[in-house]
């Protein structure tokens, strides 16, 4: 089969189309026509090397995020050929992943689609789904009425993010640098909308908290950031971060009684251990979709397989809104 791959590390010109050999399903597994994919920081990190501690070995099949149609199942599978589904099911160390014509993946992360999402839509879900509702739901455990800041609000996960809390009866703040996309936030769900280049953490943790801080703060920008989610922080709230490198005073946490979670969604990929839960969240999520409750927003260009280095250019341009995608035209290549 024909798949995008890379021989090593470097940028997003290392791409290049090469045949691959198929393999048998192993027990538990199911085979992907492989429709559309989407871009996510973790995949420029391990195509650059920065995540090489992620990648799978050489010649290496990247992105995690597919849609597709089932096309075998092993015995006793759930699922059916012709099923439409999607996952975040390959693309790191043990895992190949879905630039390819055809994906293998194990079941038990994988869900069928939501119904009233194109492929291209489904496929910009899993990762950054699966991502917030770790975050939001099983660390920091949002209720009815907290106060739930969200940094980034148009980004991948930050703006799956603002839908989820709302949809959990949170009080939803959120920020951004510009109104354009502090208005994307409110048509989003967020309450509140910040301009974080305009308004300082002090001033809008007294504007809106009355100086306490907020119950929960979910930072999905980390860097320099993660200070700033420090300092809104309440006493013995809680703070979820995604992007933790870096060295970071964690004093003003600790006088606050904090609490940080450190939030990896690869982890089951990379264990094998934990990975139904993923199928279980996106079960979930696809029914909040077709329910009206959560929507993707895509970034206004599109790609395909064969221009993947160019989705990969323009996701690290940090001018996107939303996510990149990309359509599996390789079979017409």
């Amino acid at each position: 089969m024909k798949a995008v791959v890379i021989k090593e590390f470097g940028n997003p010109s290392k791409f290049q189309v090469e045949e691959l050999s198929a393999r048998d399903l192993k027990p538990g597994e199911i085979k992907i026509n492989v429709k559309a994919t989407s871009v996510n920081p973790v995949d420029t990190k391990v195509r650059s090397g920065q995540a090489e501690a992620f990648a799978p070995a050489f010649p290496a099949v990247l992105h995690g995020d597919v849609a597709g149609v089932v096309e075998e199942v092993s015995e006793g599978s759930p699922f059916q050929k012709g099923d439409e589904v999607y996952a975040c099911a390959g693309g790191v160390k043990g895992v190949d992943g879905a630039l390819r014509e055809q994906m293998i993946v194990d079941q038990k992360l994988v869900a069928r689609k939501p119904e009233r999402l194109s492929m291209s839509e489904a496929a910009a879900l899993p990762l950054v789904s699966i991502t917030a509702w770790e975050a939001l739901v099983d660390r920091m455990n949002v209720r009815p009425g907290q106060k739930v800041l969200i940094h980034g609000a148009t980004g991948g996960v930050g703006h799956i993010a603002i839908q989820l809390a709302k949809s959990l009866g949170a009080i939803v703040y959120t920020t951004a640098s510009t109104s354009m996309k502090m208005n994307i936030g409110k048509e989003l769900g967020a309450d509140y909308a910040i301009n974080y280049k305009e308004t300082s953490v002090e001033d809008y943790v007294n504007q809106y908290t009355d100086g306490k801080g907020f119950d929960a703060v979910f930072d999905t920008v980390g860097g320099d950031n993660m200070e700033k989610s420090f300092h809104a922080v309440k006493n013995g709230g809680q703070v979820a971060c995604i992007v933790g490198s870096g060295e970071h005073d964690m004093t003003p946490l600790y006088v606050k009684s904090a609490t940080y979670h450190g939030v990896l969604m690869l982890v089951p990929m990379l264990t094998n251990e934990g990975r139904e839960h993923h199928g279980d969240i996106l079960t979930n999520v696809a029914r909040m979709v077709d329910h009206n409750v959560l929507k993707p927003v895509l970034d206004e260009e599109s790609f395909t397989f064969s221009t993947i280095a160019d989705a990969h250019t323009r996701l690290e341009s940090g001018k996107t809104i939303g996510k990149v995608v990309a359509v599996n035209d390789l079979s017409q290549s």
